[in-house]
């Protein structure tokens, strides 16, 4: 599972940004390098007014608080694409009508044996930035009338490539053509089958890879980095 994302200052993340429409000088992201599950991130939706850049909690299940809104007892920081199209899913309603883009220069994974890490490794694109596939919700406060949203990235199954750093999933990288961004966020296209194909577990970009000591210690190396190459 992706459990982490770099979102850094980058000229490629700006760059994103700018061709779905966001203006990052007035409206940027916010940008950090380190994002945990359910810590704040930035997503891109489209809406009536056109489309906006917005924080939401990375955690898609929230539960109501005297003082707002707090992440569920309920993993949801990933959705997984098997559960897409299933009936009372957490993802259910939202792959058909709150598709969403949360661009990033890269992102974490971990691996796990008998419920003990084995190791980390850190992403970067090296050829631009990430489009990861992500669904949203809104949450209304009925005695502030203040939102939040909530958002999550979509996983895959597991490639390959990356059998040796996270064997059990890979994020959703959508490709950066307009007609699929386009399409992905267009809250009016409700017939998922039209995105069968980005189901399956793509590497859309080179990716620079480096071994890290645990995901809060980013900065300490282990070994050289290397690159993966995209499909």
């Amino acid at each position: 599972m992706c459990g982490r994302l770099n979102v850094t200052d980058d000229p490629a993340v700006r760059a994103l940004c700018e061709m779905l429409g966001i203006n990052t000088w007035s409206e940027p992201p916010l940008f950090k390098r380190y994002v945990g599950a359910a810590s704040p991130v930035s997503f891109i939706r489209e809406t009536e007014q056109g489309r906006k850049l917005d924080d939401a909690i990375w955690w898609l299940l929230l539960d109501s608080t005297e003082t707002g809104f707090k992440p569920s007892k309920y993993t949801s920081f990933n959705t997984r694409y098997d559960k897409l199209n299933v009936p009372r899913s957490a993802g259910f309603q939202p792959f058909r009508k709150s598709r969403c883009i949360i661009p990033a220069k890269g992102f974490g994974e971990s691996e796990f044996k008998n419920k003990r890490r084995v190791h980390c490794h850190d992403m970067e694109a090296v050829d631009g930035a990430i489009a990861f596939g992500g669904l949203y919700r809104e949450w209304l406060n009925k005695n502030t009338g203040e939102t939040t949203f909530s958002c999550s990235v979509i996983t895959l199954p597991p490639h390959p490539k990356l059998a040796n750093i996270h064997s059990k999933s890979i994020p959703l990288m959508l490709p950066q053509s307009p007609d699929v961004l386009n399409a992905w966020l267009d809250p009016n296209l409700h017939d998922p089958r039209i995105f069968e194909d980005l189901l399956e577990p793509t590497l859309r970009h080179d990716l620079a890879v480096q071994q890290i000591e645990k995901p809060s210690a980013y900065e300490n190396v282990i070994g050289e980095p290397f690159v993966i190459n995209k499909d």
